[in-house]
């Protein structure tokens, strides 16, 4: 059982911590969530407002757009469509589609019939999409309509879909996604849905080993909703419905999914589409539909703040608030965004697919501009931070592992008990594997995942401390700090560096530049110079890859 430090007895602490249990509380009030059982996040978020016709989704490279009057009807022709096809409640749909406007019609729809999806990478092997079919026994996946070949001979119904087609209008193209859901037909009698039947099975690495599913509610969903994307336009003044999104992040990732598949239809803001992310071009559907919202990952805002310094005029001028996730960020690649782009709001937030994205948001204030923080805890969410060694529970002022209890939080690892356990105690309390530090005004920073910890002679070093000193090496483009295992020290740190175009820094001088400025202990003991650093869609470094790279150096 974890324990108080000594001296929590002692100090004076603030309102929203109680040193008797650990507990860090919302510092903003408790947001009331749907109490009736019988609610689906579909109904639930068409079933409050008129959007009046307002544009909805626009696909950025043709400019075809949906309206708000029209998807709900689109949505449950999906859902007839599909039950026409057989697809019932419970069952499970797979989708491996790229960012399109077609995306969140036919995730809504199978949640509209209450059939559950699990989204993965369009770019994933077949390999894997055989695995996913097994493990979460998907009968029907809906495909890019250039891979339905390469996918039919897996053993279900494949379904391709358009990357762009005027839904009004039938496509020969098209005809198999067009004449089986787009069928103008009626749900019928719609299934009983609660808030506490599966949505969705997301898939994530969790806190430890192997990527697993994540089983997701429609009270998750709604919370998300409630407490993730409404609370946050609520701290603006302007209308939610003036504000135009740029969906750039996969939606088939719980970021991109929270916000652009369900949670921003609930708001009547616009969501203008991408399919895929390229700098160039973002400025240019930036400044053609106004784009005032631009959610992103690290390595999208690098590119964002490199491409920024060189353009002119009003370009950019629209964007009021970039907001960054899924992966920490350095000091200096925040400031660089700031001096660029100074008339931005810039915040940052935290979540994970398994607690359905709700964990923490930033907003800042006249008073607090704390750029480099994670946020306040979002409404309804409470929190510890533990030592991850002796497990004593932290006051403000600490830094240890994150554990976060709240509606967001999933059901379960699909057919994983075991890993269930490990990750959510018997009290309610996700372990999310993330060391974090809290300052004494309730805002948390993030400090490292806790399985990249590396174990040196006893110390205990986080790697995103020395790729931020890497990085600001005026030499060094991108770098990444791994542990590799040495028989005398436990692990050694060994950092893969992305030099810039025409550098002669040596790998000595690096090693030099880094122990110049830490503790003996955590001075970079190798360094590998690499092409680019594997990240993942959401801007993770996959260590991984790295790790199996540094074996075959070795």
């Amino acid at each position: 059982m974890e324990k108080l430090t000594a001296t929590a007895s002692k100090t004076t602490f603030p309102d929203w911590y109680s040193p008797e249990t650990g507990i860090y509380s919302s510092k903003h009030p408790t947001i009331p969530l749907p109490a009736d059982p019988f609610l689906d996040v579909v109904s639930f978020i068409f079933s409050h407002h008129n959007h009046n016709g307002l544009t909805a989704l626009i696909d950025s490279s043709s400019g075809f757009s949906i309206s708000y009057s029209k998807i709900l009807p689109l949505v449950k022709s999906v859902a007839s469509g599909l039950r026409n096809m057989g697809i019932k409640q419970g069952d499970v749909v797979l989708l491996l589609l790229p960012n399109s406007i077609h995306f969140p019609i036919v995730f809504l729809g199978v949640l509209y019939l209450g059939g559950i999806v699990s989204t993965m990478n369009p770019l994933s092997s077949e390999p894997e999409v055989k695995k996913r079919i097994a493990d979460c026994n998907a009968r029907i996946a809906f495909v890019e309509l250039k891979k339905v070949g390469k996918f039919q001979p897996l053993g279900i119904l494949v379904i391709g879909v358009q990357e762009n087609v005027n839904l009004d209008e039938k496509s020969n193209d098209f005809e198999a996604f067009y004449m089986r859901l787009y069928s103008k037909g009626d749900v019928g009698v719609k299934p009983v849905i609660r808030q506490q039947d599966t949505a969705a099975i997301m898939y994530s690495s969790g806190t430890t080993a192997a990527s697993k599913g994540v089983v997701l509610t429609h009270r998750n969903f709604i919370s998300m909703v409630e407490l993730f994307v409404k609370f946050e336009a609520s701290q603006y003044e302007y209308s939610s419905t003036d504000n135009v999104y740029l969906a750039v992040l996969p939606m088939f990732h719980i970021y991109g999914l929270s916000l652009f598949v369900v949670g921003l239809l609930s708001l009547g803001s616009s969501i203008v589409v991408m399919r895929k992310f390229d700098v160039s071009e973002t400025v240019k559907v930036i400044d053609r539909y106004g784009v005032t919202h631009f959610p992103v990952v690290p390595p999208i805002l690098t590119a964002l703040t490199r491409t920024a310094k060189g353009v002119c005029g009003n370009s950019l001028k629209c964007l009021k608030v970039v907001s960054c996730g899924a992966a920490p960020l350095f000091a200096k690649t925040i400031q660089d965004f700031v001096e660029v782009l100074p008339h931005v709001d810039f915040i940052q937030g935290y979540g994970l697919t398994e607690s359905t994205a709700v964990g923490t948001r930033g907003l800042n204030t006249e008073k607090f501009k704390k750029y480099s923080s994670i946020g306040l805890l979002a409404p309804n969410i409470e929190a510890k931070v533990v030592d991850w060694i002796t497990g004593t529970l932290l006051p403000p002022g600490g830094s240890g592992e994150l554990w976060i209890r709240g509606p967001g939080v999933m059901k379960e690892y699909l057919n994983d008990g075991e890993a269930t356990a490990l990750t959510i105690d018997k009290d309610g309390w996700l372990h999310t594997g993330d060391v974090v530090y809290t300052d004494h005004d309730g805002y948390l920073y993030v400090v490292d995942r806790l399985k990249e910890i590396i174990k040196y002679k006893g110390f205990q070093i986080a790697p995103a401390d020395l790729e931020a000193v890497l990085i600001s090496h005026c030499e060094i483009l991108d770098a990444a700090v791994i542990p590799a295992i040495d028989k005398e020290c436990g692990e050694i740190p060994v950092a893969f560096v992305v030099k810039r175009k025409g550098s002669m820094v040596t790998k000595e001088a690096i090693i030099n530049y880094v122990a110049d400025q830490v503790a003996p202990y955590k001075k970079v003991r190798k360094v590998i110079f690499t092409q680019s650093i594997p990240k993942s869609a959401a801007g993770k470094i996959l260590r991984r890859e790295l790790k199996n790279s540094l074996t075959s150096k070795l």
